[in-house]
């Protein structure tokens, strides 16, 4: 079976450095699945969630803006952030999303309110990464 290197780094690591069969990616214009000899690419990456596949399991990163290239044979994913299920406590998601939409309803600062929005945006791909490896594993 064919497979891909691949690569995640952020500022302060490289998260995974391994083979895999395919990897799912949130790009700017749509979700794309980089396959063993794909086409060289390279693109743009937002917020979401990345679907990895390995040859018996499929893991899951909440992954920050970045860039991503391939030449089919190898994939680097460059991110501001990467992190798994494990990084995330729920109960410290719940109480981010209630202080950002607090502060998106009362404040008037700008600043506030953009950092709120950024706040509220990771806690979503937090709660989508959490929803997505539970699914995978059976739990409801």
């Amino acid at each position: 079976m064919d497979t891909l290197n691949l690569k995640i780094i952020t500022p302060k690591q490289v998260v995974l450095d391994e083979s895999v069969i395919s990897v799912t990616i949130p790009t700017f214009v749509g979700e794309i699945t980089v396959l063993p000899h794909h086409t060289n690419l390279f693109s743009l990456i937002v917020e979401g969630v990345i679907k990895i596949k390995k040859k018996e399991s499929e893991d899951f990163l909440a992954v920050g803006g970045g860039y991503l290239e391939t030449d089919g044979n190898e994939l680097h994913i460059l991110v501001s952030r990467a992190y798994g299920q494990d990084a995330i406590d729920q109960s410290l998601i719940e109480t981010a999303v209630q202080n950002a939409k607090k502060i998106l309803s009362q404040s008037k600062d700008q600043k506030e309110r953009f950092e709120a929005t950024a706040i509220l945006r990771r806690s979503l791909v937090d709660i989508k990464l959490l929803k997505r490896k539970r699914r995978t594993i059976g739990n409801p």
